[in-house]
């Protein structure tokens, strides 16, 4: 659905998805409390928004780009909110996220979302769940979001969290292809954590900056609601941190194991060299060169460098099984 709506009338919910052409004519009602959620957005229909809630052009600018940081900017007859949802892929390592922008009047929120990688259904939910609080407005549609946002970021760092755990299980791991795995695991688990702590960190400065006074938006009476938020953000972010630190020292851990496991091929090569150097080295100082089987003929040369070939190919195998080439 491209475009959703909900109207608030004295705190209960008393229409849903009419045509969003419709909002100034339930604005008249002063008891009237407006939902507008729009997906993928083109030029028309933010220009509508930007007649219709008065919002400045340079927020609309940037709910029409890609990439901005989180943030909380305020204007003359509203606020604009920029936000992160995220979430892990099937592998458990992959990180995606969902940029939207919130603008907030004292009657209307209106949600941009730029794709479809979050689920504004669940938000929904949430607010059918505490019909109790809708009476408090525009206050109780940004809780019932930022919640849901929040508690994304917290199932994402449980996923990741998870996800270094098992690393840490394959550490130690003898199998190739299970050492191939840890590199590229760690790799992809270390980049999402970068890519979620740049989402995190500013979500707590923004739930924050909400809670101050100065917002077109009364959250006076939800004030214990928002702070839970903030606490949950704040929970967040120093998991992130000590996910990141977790994750290095896996990765300083692998590189010792890797350098232990090298020293320890070199070491059996090194006593293999040493043992054959020996004979070589008595042979070749006595110059001796002994008739053998086939000594100066065909056949002999034949037989001499079939050997060769055969137990180099043998000692090639040998050391790739066990993973020394």
């Amino acid at each position: 659905m491209a475009t959703r709506t909900r109207l608030y009338q004295n705190g209960t919910l008393v229409l849903e998805d009419f045509p969003a052409s419709d909002v100034s004519e339930h604005l008249a009602d002063p008891t009237s409390v407006v939902w507008l959620d729009l997906y993928r957005p083109g030029s028309a229909e933010l220009v509508m928004v930007g007649e219709e809630f008065d919002i400045h052009e340079l927020a609309l600018e940037n709910a029409a780009q890609h990439g901005q940081r989180p943030r909380l900017d305020r204007f003359r007859s509203h606020d604009v909110l920029t936000a992160y949802a995220v979430t892990i892929g099937g592998d458990g390592a992959e990180l995606s996220t969902s940029e939207i922008a919130v603008f907030l009047t004292g009657r209307a929120m209106i949600t941009v979302r730029k794709d479809d990688g979050f689920d504004i259904g669940a938000v929904v939910t949430r607010w059918d769940e505490s019909p109790g609080l809708a009476r408090h407005g525009v206050a109780f549609l940004l809780h019932g979001l930022l919640a849901d946002i929040v508690d994304g970021h917290s199932a994402a760092a449980q996923q990741l969290d998870d996800s270094i755990e098992a690393l840490e299980d394959l550490l130690f791991s003898s199998d190739r292809r299970e050492i191939e795995t840890v590199q590229r695991r760690a790799f992809a688990l270390r980049k999402s954590l970068v890519r979620l702590r740049q989402i995190v960190l500013p979500r707590r400065e923004v739930v924050n900056a909400v809670m101050r006074p100065g917002l077109h938006v009364n959250i006076e009476p939800l004030v214990a609601y928002y702070q839970d938020v903030f606490d949950h953000a704040l929970r967040v972010t120093e998991w992130t941190e000590s996910l990141r630190e977790m994750m290095a020292s896996v990765m300083e851990t692998n590189l010792s194991v890797q350098a232990n496991r090298m020293n320890l091929i070199m070491k059996k090569v090194t006593s293999w060299a040493a043992i054959i150097a020996v004979p070589t080295a008595i042979t070749g100082y006595f110059g001796q060169n002994l008739p053998y089987p086939g000594f100066d003929h065909e056949s002999g040369f034949i037989v001499s460098t079939t050997l060769i070939v055969a137990l180099s190919a043998s000692l090639y195998m040998i050391f790739r099984r066990r993973d020394w080439l």
